[in-house]
């Protein structure tokens, strides 16, 4: 826990390098998640890491929160933008990631932590939190022009997106191939990671940060590098979506 909590609180101060000087025009810049400007993307981390820290902290409580969610109030149960400035939701969301990753830190890596969907543990949740917390920065890196670190930290993307290539198929209603496709990835510092059987016949190459990018759903396939060989690896490259929720295209990519 003390790993993937250091690296998703490196994540997050490396996305509030971007948003901390801002000025009101650049938090309302217009991102490419459609109908979000800065000040959506960040008001929806703080609303998924309240709900993250109240699923750790008390699950009964928060499957209680979900009903309301639910009923119609969706995250906004959690806070909304308001009228609330660039430095209120700065100021908040650096509260709300703190409470965050401590919550994680309290809790052993295989503890189960109730969720809108499946339970996961909480070194799984974690996790996502990090690849939610990446994909979106990077949204604001690219709405901004500003640099955006590509680091070895993008490891637990890949992980997630390669683990979810059943769910890529369940979450747009077809059925799931089976099947083994090897992955190879080259890492930012050089190292190359894999995934699956390296006799597979199907197989998936290329820049591990591109297909991060695909995986949740911020480029599509076609404008990377990415090397798809065979029927299975070709078919969910097109359909790779790491994250829950509805089917999205890159679009129009919100998560």
């Amino acid at each position: 826990m003390d790993q993937i909590c250091d690296d998703l609180e490196a994540e997050h101060a490396a996305l509030d390098d971007v948003v901390a000087n801002l000025d009101e025009a650049q938090w309302s810049a217009t991102t490419p998640a459609e109908g979000w400007d800065v000040k959506d993307t960040i008001v929806h981390l703080i609303q998924a890491d309240m709900a993250a820290s109240l699923a750790v902290r008390d699950g009964d409580q928060f499957l209680e929160t979900k009903k309301a969610i639910a009923a119609g109030e969706g995250l906004d149960f959690f806070g909304s933008v308001g009228g609330k400035t660039g430095a209120d939701v700065l100021a908040w969301w650096r509260e709300e990631r703190a409470t965050m990753v401590a919550a994680f830190r309290s809790r052993g890596p295989k503890d189960r932590i109730p969720w809108f969907g499946p339970d996961m543990s909480t070194l799984s949740f974690a996790t996502a939190r990090l690849m939610e917390t990446w994909s979106h920065g990077r949204d604001v890196a690219d709405t901004l022009g500003a640099d955006w670190p590509s680091t070895d930290r993008i490891r637990h993307v890949a992980h997630i997106g390669v683990t979810t290539r059943g769910w890529s198929y369940v979450n747009r209603g077809l059925t799931f191939p089976g099947g083994d496709v090897r992955v190879e990835l080259v890492a930012p510092s050089g190292d190359v990671w894999t995934w699956g059987p390296e006799d597979a016949a199907d197989r998936l190459t290329g820049s591990a940060e591109e297909f991060c990018l695909v995986a949740t759903q911020r480029r599509h396939p076609s404008d990377t590098e990415l090397r798809a060989e065979g029927a299975l690896a070709v078919e969910w490259l097109d359909i790779a979506q790491a994250f829950a929720g509805p089917p999205t295209l890159p679009e129009g990519r919100k998560s």
